[in-house]
């Protein structure tokens, strides 16, 4: 059991924060998903570059050039529909748990000419996107209580995100145990048209014999 909370514990450190940028085009949509346990806050702080064609590097783009950005829950329902600018945070709560699909796209094409963005995304899920400085200073919080408050959410974070691998365990044993049945009713249903088309057959036989006169 130790063994289990150290490896979970080292998959939430390690996989509650992501970064990295990618490219995108004027009517590109780029989409990602991310397993959330329910009740989860995320925190995706961006940056938008435009491609400049004349040092062929890239630069801030000119004001009115912005991100629209869109986040399903796993039902498919949209929870966050927004324009960003061209940097900013984005920020929202799971309710449900699973896997929440996070797409981006440009918000127009009159500016862009053809060009391409660099999008910089960082992700940032659970206590890992708290803003720790801000809450000491808000609260007025020592080092000692800043501490133990990070471990409290840490906490109460591997405890989601053991629900939700519990969750995701029933879900599994729930579709095998249905693939399970599907099989089997599949192969009684073709034993039963084997039989059924053996038994046509041998009647067929049995009346072809009879009408030649061999039986």
């Amino acid at each position: 059991m130790n063994y289990y909370l150290f490896f979970l514990f080292s998959a939430y450190i390690l996989g509650s924060v992501q970064c990295l940028y990618f490219h995108i085009g004027e009517t590109e949509r780029k989409c990602f998903i991310e397993e959330i346990p329910d009740e989860t806050t995320v925190v995706s702080h961006y940056k938008v570059e435009l491609f400049d064609v004349r040092t062929g590097g890239f630069t801030p783009p000119t004001p009115g050039i912005g991100m629209n950005v869109e986040v399903k829950d796993p039902d498919m329902k949209i929870i966050l529909s927004r324009v960003y600018s061209f940097e900013g945070k984005i920020s929202f709560t799971s309710h449900i748990p699973g896997e929440h699909i996070i797409c981006l796209y440009s918000n127009t094409t009159a500016w862009i000419g053809g060009t391409q963005l660099r999008v910089h995304l960082d992700i940032q899920v659970g206590d890992q996107a708290i803003d720790y400085a801000q809450v000491a200073q808000k609260e007025k919080l020592s080092d000692l209580q800043l501490r133990i408050r990070q471990l409290v959410e840490q906490v109460e974070q591997i405890i989601k995100e053991q629900s939700y691998q519990r969750f995701r365990e029933e879900r599994f044993r729930q579709t095998s145990e249905s693939t399970h049945q599907r099989v089997f009713w599949w192969s009684l249903s073709q034993l039963f048209i084997l039989l059924v088309m053996g038994f046509w057959q041998m009647r067929h036989l049995k009346s072809f014999f009879e009408a030649k006169k061999l039986v």
